[in-house]
This record gives C-alpha cells, sequence and structure tokens, in this order.
C-alpha cells in the first residue's frame, strides 16, 4: 500500500511502533506529562485525528458544551463531534471570526501601538506622551496613580507617599487639561486605565478636549472602566457592586448617545491574569463580566445593536506561546456565539471581539531584567499571531519600577521590528489551519463554555463574584503554579534556573521627577481658590441628589460629572459625595 492511499489513522499506528516507541526508548523524553501553562495537556504531535471528538467530546452530547440562556433554554456550542473547517475556523472578516474580525488582518493597517505611559504630575506625563508620539506611537493610554485610583486627592491623607508612583495625579480638570495640553486628541485615540472613578475622570477628560476645540462626538478612545473584575482580581474597588454597575451603565448609555466613537467599558481579563488566573478563566471570567453589562445596559432600556458594537476588551498576552494563540482566536468565536444566539444582535459589529493586549507584566523578573526583553518580545508576538487591535509592551525594567524613557522607548521599538521585520503582519491569521493550534483553540473554547456553564448556574457573573466563586478559582491557580514553582517544574530562567549567584542588577529606576509634588499640590491650592464655589456646591449638590434617586436614564450621572467638572470640582469632593450615598465596599474573606 502506498503512503498516498494509506489512512491517517493506519499510518499513525505504524509511525508509533516503528518509529516514535523506539525513539522514547533510547532517549526518554524530558517530562511525563507536558502540559500549558494552564495545564491544558498537550500531545507530542498534532494531526487531523486531533480535531475529532475526544470522550469528553462525546459525553457533553451532540450539541457539545452549553449554556443556558435567562428562558431557560439550552443554546447549542461548539460541536467537536461535527467539526468543520470551514465553518468553525472559515475565513477573517466574517462569522465566526476565529481568524480575526478584518479580512484584510495587518495588510491594511496595523494594530495600534499604545504605550502606557504615566507619572509624577501632569506636566510629567504630558512630556512623555510628546515623546513617544514622536517616535512613532499612534495611540495614548494613561495610567493614573494610586490616590486617583481611589478617588482621592493628591493631598488628602489617605494619599501620603503615593504621589506619581504608579501613574499620573489627576485631582481636577485642571490637572486634566496640563495632562493633555498641546497633544493631538482629534486625531489619536486615548486609553484611560481607571475604574471606580471612571465616570468623573472621563468627564474631566470630555471637558478639557471641548475647551481645547475638540467636539465630544469626535474624541475616539477608551475607558477602561470594568468594575466587576476589580472584585476578582484587582481589588480597586471603592463602592459595593449594583451602584458600581449602575456607574458602568450611566457611562455606556451616555457614550452610546453623545461620543458614538469611544469604548465606554474595556472589560479586562489582564488583571484576573496578573492575580494567577489560566488562559482559560482570564476568557470566562471577562466574558463573564462582560455578559453581566450587556444585561445591565439591556435592563436600562438600551437596544444591544446601539452599544454592543463600542464595547472593547483587554487582555494578558503570557508566556505559553501557543495557549495565548489560542486564546485569542477562541475568544472571537465565543463572543459571536454569545452575542448572535443569547443577544440576539444583529448588526455584525455588535458580534465583534476588538480587543487590546498588554504583555504580561507578572512574567516580568528584578533578577537578570534584560531577560525580560526576550519574553516581552515572544509575548508580543503571540498577540500578533492571534489577531490583536492594539498592543502595549511591558518595558524591560518594569519589574523594578516605572518605566524609564529609554526603557519605554526599546518596548515600542520591540513592536516596530515586529510590524516592520519579520513578516507577520503579510498575512492575515498565519497560524490557521495549524493542528496544534486549532485543536488547542477548541480545547480553549470548550474549557471556557464550562465556567459560562458554571456561572450561569449561579446565578450570574455578580451572583458568583459575591459568593467568592472565580476568586476561589483563580487563588487555586494560583497556588498550583507556586507550587509547581516552589518544586522546580517551572522554570523561570534567573529565578529558578539558569541563576548567577554573582549577578548585579544595575539597570537604571525612574523616579518622579523633584518638585513634582509640589508642582501638583500649588496647582490643587490654586484652583480651590480661583473656582466659583456657588458652582461647586450646586454641581455636588445635583450629583448627591441624581445619586440618591433610582438609578434609569433620568438619573444618569454623567451629566452631573459634566457640571462638576466644568465648576472645577475636585475629584475627591465627587467621590466623596458617592460614598455618603453608595457607602463603601468591604470584601468578604473567601475560604
Amino acid at each position: 500500500m502506498s503512503q498516498s492511499s494509506e489512512s491517517w489513522a493506519s499510518r499513525r499506528r505504524r509511525w508509533r511502533v516503528e518509529r516514535l516507541d523506539p525513539a522514547r526508548e533510547r532517549s526518554p523524553e524530558r517530562r511525563g506529562r507536558f502540559v500549558t501553562l494552564g495545564d491544558i495537556p498537550v500531545e507530542g504531535l498534532y494531526g487531523p485525528w486531533s480535531l475529532e471528538p475526544g470522550p469528553d467530546d462525546a459525553a457533553a452530547g451532540a450539541g457539545g458544551p452549553t449554556a443556558v440562556d435567562h428562558h431557560g433554554d439550552a443554546l447549542a456550542r461548539g460541536r467537536w463531534d461535527d467539526f468543520d473547517p470551514s465553518r468553525d475556523v472559515g475565513f477573517p472578516g466574517e462569522p465566526p471570526f476565529t481568524r480575526g474580525i478584518h479580512p484584510t488582518g495587518y495588510r491594511s493597517r496595523l494594530w495600534t501601538m499604545r504605550m502606557f505611559a504615566g507619572f509624577g504630575a501632569a506636566e510629567d506625563t504630558n512630556t512623555r506622551f510628546r515623546s513617544l508620539l514622536a517616535a512613532g506611537q499612534t495611540g495614548l493610554s494613561i495610567a493614573y496613580d494610586m490616590p486617583t485610583l481611589y478617588g482621592y486627592d493628591t493631598d488628602d491623607p489617605e494619599a501620603e507617599g503615593e504621589f506619581g508612583t504608579c501613574g499620573v495625579a489627576v485631582s481636577s480638570l485642571a490637572d486634566m487639561e496640563v495632562l493633555l495640553g498641546g497633544l493631538p486628541l482629534d486625531r489619536v485615540s486615548t486609553s484611560m486605565t481607571i475604574n471606580s472613578p471612571a465616570a468623573p475622570i472621563w468627564a474631566m477628560y470630555i471637558v478639557a478636549a471641548e475647551k481645547a476645540g475638540v467636539p465630544r462626538a469626535a474624541l475616539e478612545g477608551t475607558t477602561q472602566n470594568d468594575i466587576l473584575k476589580e472584585f476578582v482580581a484587582q481589588k480597586e474597588f471603592l463602592f459595593p457592586p449594583e451602584p458600581s454597575i449602575r456607574l458602568v451603565t450611566d457611562t455606556i448609555e451616555f457614550g452610546t448617545r453623545e461620543l458614538p466613537r469611544w469604548n465606554t467599558v474595556s472589560i479586562s481579563g489582564y488583571h484576573i491574569r496578573e492575580a494567577g488566573s489560566t488562559a482559560v478563566q482570564e476568557l470566562a471570567f471577562t466574558i463573564a463580566d462582560g455578559m453581566a453589562y450587556v444585561e445591565a445596559a439591556l435592563a436600562r432600556g438600551l437596544r444591544v445593536d446601539d452599544f454592543a458594537p463600542r464595547l472593547s476588551f483587554f487582555f494578558n498576552s503570557h508566556s505559553d506561546f501557543f495557549e495565548e494563540i489560542a486564546k485569542f482566536r477562541a475568544s472571537r468565536r465565543i463572543w459571536w456565539k454569545l452575542m448572535t444566539e443569547r443577544y440576539r444582535a444583529e448588526n455584525e459589529r455588535s458580534t465583534w471581539m476588538r480587543f487590546h493586549t498588554q504583555t504580561a507584566g507578572v512574567s516580568l523578573t528584578p533578577q537578570q531584567p534584560l531577560n525580560n526583553l526576550t519574553r516581552v518580545a515572544t509575548q508580543a508576538l503571540a498577540a500578533v499571531l492571534g489577531g490583536t487591535q492594539s498592543l502595549h509592551t511591558d518595558a524591560y525594567d518594569e519589574a523594578l519600577a516605572v518605566p524609564t524613557a529609554a526603557a519605554a522607548l526599546l518596548a515600542l521599538r520591540q513592536q516596530q521590528v515586529i510590524a516592520e521585520e519579520t513578516g507577520v503582519a503579510s498575512v492575515v491569521d498565519p497560524l490557521g489551519g495549524s493542528w496544534y493550534v486549532e485543536a488547542l483553540t477548541n480545547e480553549v473554547e470548550r474549557d471556557v463554555w464550562r465556567y459560562l456553564d458554571e456561572i450561569d448556574r449561579r446565578g450570574g457573573m455578580v451572583a458568583a463574584i459575591r459568593e467568592g466563586y472565580p476568586q476561589r478559582e483563580i487563588a487555586d491557580a494560583a497556588y498550583r503554579f507556586q507550587r509547581e514553582f516552589d518544586a522546580g517544574e517551572r522554570r523561570i530562567v534567573g529565578v529558578n534556573a539558569y541563576v548567577d549567584a554573582a549577578e548585579v542588577t544595575s539597570v537604571p529606576v525612574l523616579a518622579v521627577p523633584k518638585g513634582s509634588l509640589e508642582a501638583q499640590l500649588a496647582r490643587l491650592e490654586r484652583t480651590r481658590r480661583e473656582r466659583d464655589p456657588a458652582a461647586v456646591e450646586s454641581a455636588l449638590a445635583g450629583l448627591r441628589d441624581a445619586a440618591s434617586r433610582p438609578e434609569s436614564s433620568d438619573t444618569n450621572l454623567m451629566p452631573h460629572f459634566i457640571r462638576c467638572a466644568e465648576a472645577y470640582a475636585t475629584l475627591g469632593e465627587q467621590c466623596g459625595v458617592l460614598r455618603s450615598v453608595f457607602g463603601e465596599y468591604r470584601e468578604p474573606v473567601a475560604v
């Protein structure tokens, strides 16, 4: 029988007996079990058989994994007993979007190179933004300092010692005006990493842009504004879940009506992954958060096709190269299925999984920090091969401090080298059709649906968060990784493998410029002295009154945040009003 007429199954059996088994006897494999970083088993070889159903698929039934909608109807998912590449992989730019949401991939337009930046006072970060734009960056991304993230002004006693160390301080519209001064807001999009106080900070951005001559309808950008992942992972929450989701819904409604080019929420798996989750958990819990926001907006009376096209996502690109690519590809397929089958979206853009990616900060090491350049490069390449819309590459020194200007520039250059010199942007989904990548994509999707089923069973993501379900799952995954690291089963170069006992780390570390704190405090004092006290009092009273009433379109808080910004009410004053109405959230201990 010729090889061409012999079946794959027959050839595989013969190859195993004649080639593989003798090779293993001569040279045993390095470990007894190969798995991804997320503990998905990895075979030594993949082929057409890898896309056929396994025992778990058969047990799931002919419909494959299912998720239950609010009417109790089971929605059929992936039919891995009937995998059809033309249907389940398809072409880029058409459902189920496994291969990308645009037919031309990066052949028409490269991903947005959006470097996260922020430190010190507004002047310091404005200078960094100008430098990055001059070096070829194509989008802005604002990091705020810890007091800002928690809704405190720089001179609040709670803010002492935290000024400008992990982002820029913004206490009022006066700071925002300096931060954005001279930047081409009509030509570049801006991403803002802010969550609990996202609405008042976004209002300051809108007002500052309008004062600079850019109408709000022309503004393009993204507010992270994903409060659910704060309860799950990052823990930078202020208010209980229900009023927090009200604030998110207010921004979705306001943006839908007045800022058609703005992504009002960036549903974020990045922080879930940084907290120790697996790739599957990152994707599952992020999508579950997205479902909660969709349902809140629908409950407000919005039509899904009015707001869903402006939903965006934010993912981590970690160190397991192929698992990350599979995660990105599966994300698009799952979101398309959810938006079409559960939420009945008719506008195709409503079904697009559009996402920003950042390389894995948690993977960076202070030991042998130059090794981080290699880690970041491979993680960035995985994000590009997975079809990201925009990308931040971590600087090699981020395990030590906020990046220096030189380190941030080098991180940007890594993206530019990938874009201009490797050829990966010339082909759409170049790994599509790889038996390994397609099998791993299917495996990730199936495991994500299992998590979504369980969250449905528990009453949705908010209910699951309240009982600590995703938090426990993440903690278990992080503990498993730490055990494997401690046992030497997970090897990290320079940390528990290839350690240099004589190493002396000498990397320049960025410090907040001298005088920045004094300049910030002086501007805050001057703002309070020169503003109209009656206008501030009136704006804050209106905010308090609206927040005290049941949520609805009539009590949307965004117009009140706009008025507060225009009156130069400070962030601390506005969040103080909300704390007095909503209360502050204290996380219960999850056991």
